[in-house]
Order: structure tokens, then C-alpha cells, then sequence
């Protein structure tokens, strides 16, 4: 190992890095335990591309094969219906991690100056997210997927001005067809992960010029640890035991495929979208189909647009120079926890 790293250090001078690894250090004190959650969320990235890139050897995204490559991927190719499984699952707790990561950082108030934008970066990485959840869910091309993508795209034409523009480059069409498939693959495979790294780079970029964000408590109460060795093995660790989580969920529940979509067929009576997009979901449908001479469903759609924009401008609203604003702003936070739980059950209840 010695000889390996003195061939190395003789062609790349890698003393800087290494001196700069060995003197990172990362605050250990009140609210430790939330560090942690950006790396999860990070690894679960990882896990979704190396499962992505098995299953993209067997799947064909077309109308006529798409349902039918998933099939064969579960059933005749070996331990396919395990990636597939890893893949839904993975997708599904690195939109928790995200989640729990965001709502962390707001509450520590660690979006203040000087990381306004980190907060600006790590909000685009979770719209992102979002636009992973919604393309992937169209190609098993299943019945609920299809009917989903349908409702979905529908509540973005609903949009003044540019909702019907948005809805048709969507679609590739006035409706959801066979055109719609490969442009969603596309988004997926393509388009969406590029501007994701992108995004992510610049993220961890800014995390690394900044250093984590420090607890306000006295400064002889503040503990740090090593960033390397200490910190990136208790990421590691934690990283071995969420992977351990999320083969028992693809074991023990595995993704089901449903049945071939139909485009002539009605919608079925069970339809929903994914978990993360249920409270969006529930809150449209709760709100009257008139509200004075606007459409219900477009003030929804407007009320929560205007909700992402304020909550992307979060760090320019608190300088964190006014502790009663932030208490207001926390009561908020809480309640849109709350709201967003409440909700969700509610519509699978």
C-alpha cells in the first residue's frame, strides 16, 4: 500500500487533499445525528442509479414492449425482480431522506448567511427528485401508472397561460400515448439525471467551501470530530444498514406490476399517485370546483406554486437576525409537517 501510494503521490500531488481531509472537521454537538441524513440521501442516489442501469439492459421503451420487458425482467431474468424491488424502494426512502434532510436544515436554521444559496441548490435537487418519482412512474406502463401520468399532466395544463404548453411538451400530444412514453424515458434517463449531478455538484461544492452548518450554542460546548476517518465511517456504517432496509422492504414487499395499460379502458376506482405527491393530491380534490369566478382546481394549483417560491426564498425572508420572525416561521414549518403527514394518511386511510 505504501509503494502503491508513493507511485501515485510521484504523478498527482496529492498532499493537498490529503492535508485538506485531514483537517476537515465536522461539529458533534446538540442535533449530531442529522449530519448524517444528506449522505443517505446521497447514497440512495447511488443505489438508484446501479439498479437504474441493470434494469436499462433488459427494458425497451415502447408501447408495444414496455409492460412486457418489466415482465420478463421479474420473471425470467436472474434476481431482476430483487433490482427492480431495490430501484421502487431506493426511489421511495431517498425522497424521505430528502424530505427529513430539508425539513432538518430548516429547523437548525442552518440556511442562513452564508448559505443561502446551499438551500437554493438542495430545493432545486428535491423538485428534481420530485420529476424522478413522476417520469418513472409512466414506464412499466401499467394501468395505475398510466391513468396517474393522465391526472398528473391534466393538473399542470390546468395552469393559466402556460399550463397547456407545458402539458402538450409533456405529452408529446394532446393526450397521454405512445408518444409519451419514450419522451418520459428520456427525461428520465437522460435529462433529469444530467441536471441532477450538476445541481449536486454544486451542492456539495458549497457544503465543502462553507463547512456544516454549527449548532448556536456556546462556542466551549461545541464538539467536532475528524471528518476522515471518524465521521465517513459512521456514514459508511449507516449507509450498510439503511441498504440492509431497503433489501427487507424488496424482499419482503415486493413491487407489483399490475396490469398492461389500456388506453381505451376507464380509469380504475383505486387510483393515486405516489406517497410524496398524496397531500397535493387530496388538498386539490378538497377544494371547491368554484371559489367566487376561478376554477378550484387552478387556485390549488397557484396556492401551492407560490408556496415552492416562498419556501425557496426561506433564506432571503430569515437573515437570521431576528429570533422572533424565525419562532413564527418554525410554527409554520411544524404545521406543514403536520399538514403534510395528516394529509397523506388521510388519503390512503
Amino acid at each position: 500500500m505504501k509503494h502503491l501510494i508513493k507511485w501515485i503521490e510521484e504523478r498527482y500531488n496529492l498532499a493537498p487533499m490529503l492535508d485538506f481531509m485531514a483537517k476537515k472537521k465536522v461539529p458533534h454537538g446538540r442535533g449530531w445525528y442529522w449530519y448524517y441524513l444528506g449522505g443517505v440521501a446521497l447514497f440512495l442516489f447511488v443505489v438508484q442509479v446501479l439498479s437504474g442501469i441493470l434494469l436499462l439492459m433488459y427494458y425497451k421503451a415502447s408501447v408495444n414492449e414496455a409492460f412486457e420487458s418489466v415482465q420478463f425482467i421479474i420473471t425470467k431474468v436472474q434476481f431482476g425482480w430483487l433490482i427492480r424491488s431495490v430501484h421502487s424502494w431506493s426511489a421511495n426512502f431517498m425522497v424521505l431522506a430528502i424530505f427529513l434532510h430539508m425539513f432538518s436544515v430548516f429547523f437548525q436554521r442552518a440556511y442562513t448567511k452564508p448559505r443561502e444559496l446551499t438551500w437554493v441548490t438542495g430545493f432545486f435537487l428535491l423538485m428534481l427528485t420530485f420529476g424522478f418519482g413522476f417520469s418513472g412512474y409512466l414506464l412499466p406502463w401499467n394501468e395505475l401508472s398510466f391513468f396517474a401520468t393522465k391526472v398528473g399532466t391534466a393538473i399542470v395544463g390546468a395552469l393559466p397561460l402556460i399550463g397547456k404548453p407545458i402539458m402538450i411538451f409533456l405529452r408529446g400530444g394532446l393526450e397521454v400515448t405512445g408518444a409519451t412514453l419514450p419522451r418520459f424515458f428520456g427525461f428520465h434517463v437522460a435529462i433529469l439525471p444530467l441536471v441532477f449531478v450538476v445541481f449536486l455538484a454544486i451542492h456539495l461544492l458549497f457544503i465543502q467551501l462553507q463547512g456544516m452548518h454549527e449548532p448556536n450554542i456556546p462556542e466551549e460546548e461545541k464538539k467536532y470530530i475528524p471528518f476522515f476517518p471518524h465521521f465517513m465511517l459512521r456514514d459508511i456504517l449507516l449507509w450498510l444498514i439503511v441498504l440492509n432496509i431497503v433489501a427487507i422492504f424488496a424482499v419482503f414487499f415486493p413491487w407489483e406490476l399490475g396490469h398492461k395499460a389500456d388506453l381505451f379502458a376507464p380509469a380504475p376506482a383505486n387510483i393515486r399517485p405516489e406517497w410524496y405527491f398524496m397531500f397535493m393530491f387530496e388538498t386539490l380534490k378538497l377544494i371547491p370546483a368554484h371559489i367566487l369566478f376561478i376554477e378550484g382546481e387552478v387556485l390549488g394549483i397557484l396556492f401551492f406554486a407560490a408556496v415552492f417560491v416562498i419556501w425557496l426564498l426561506v433564506p432571503f425572508f430569515d437573515k437570521g437576525d431576528d429570533d422572533k420572525r424565525f419562532t413564527r416561521m418554525k410554527w409554520i414549518g411544524i404545521g406543514a409537517v403536520v399538514y403534510i403527514a395528516a394529509i397523506t394518511i388521510w388519503g390512503y386511510v
